[in-house]
């Protein structure tokens, strides 16, 4: 039974239970794909069924991995699987539990709010945007956020953070010179050039020839496109009634 309600492993050479990081941040990135498909679905077209259905899965797999075991957590299994043939890298598990705990109270949040009373506004995106940095900083950077704010309430120190940070110090200029922070800028101005000259010169917006107006239509069909393109609640709760409109090909 221990064996099934354990959280990390106990490995010789190391003082606290570990976690393989390499596992963890590919479980992260699979969660992170998720999460941001039905994020988009509500931001553009505000249609927060997936949104439902991810806050479901995702508090089930949150729910084994805190309080029964990470290797019966879905995603974890997924990616494990992916990495198995990758050396593990292993970091100290309880700061991870504490981060993980973070991301299990937000997803209860979005429960109550999305799937239990079907509540749409900001509050629903801002909880959502939350869960996706936390995410992104996991799987793009290893950067475990919520490891760092274990440290501020806990005496004894996270230990085996991920890349070694609780141990290294990095050397001066480490992260770059101003001469880098000079091509970063100047590539982000190039970019932001190049995209006003886009947006300036659509070449299929001149392509698309305007719709020839019927002359007289039928009032049957004139009802029936109405009603069709008749904004939902919802959108209009969002503010998100242009978005909806252009995503259903209304005028």
């Amino acid at each position: 039974m221990s064996a099934i309600f354990s959280f990390g492993e106990r490995l010789d050479g190391y003082s606290v239970p570990v976690l393989n990081e390499r596992a963890v941040r590919a479980a992260a990135g699979i969660v992170f794909f998720f999460a941001i498909v039905s994020f988009m679905n509500a931001w553009l077209i505000g249609n927060f069924q997936p949104t439902r259905v991810f806050v479901v899965a995702f508090l089930i797999d949150f729910t084994l991995r805190i309080f029964v075991n990470p290797k019966f957590a879905p995603s974890l299994i997924l990616g494990q699987w992916m990495v198995r043939k990758q050396q593990p890298e292993y970091v100290g598990a309880p700061q991870k539990r504490f981060a993980w705990a973070i991301g299990f109270v937000l997803a209860v949040v979005m429960l109550y709010l999305v799937v239990i009373k079907h509540v749409i506004g900001p509050i629903n995106l801002i909880v959502c945007a939350a869960c996706l940095v936390l995410l992104f900083f996991e799987t793009a950077f290893g950067i475990c956020i919520g490891c760092k704010v274990y440290n501020w309430f806990n005496k004894d120190q996270a230990q085996l953070c991920p890349g070694g940070v609780c141990e290294f110090e990095p050397a001066r200029g480490a992260g770059g010179s101003w001469a880098h922070a000079a091509v970063v800028l100047a590539f982000i101005g190039v970019v932001g050039a190049w995209t006003s000259h886009v947006a300036a010169n659509d070449p299929y917006a001149r392509a698309v020839a305007p719709t020839a107006v019927p002359a007289a239509a039928s009032p049957a069909v004139d009802a029936a496109e109405t009603e069709r393109c008749k904004v939902p609640d919802f959108a209009k709760a969002m503010g998100h009634e242009e978005k909806w409109k252009l995503h259903n090909n209304c005028k």
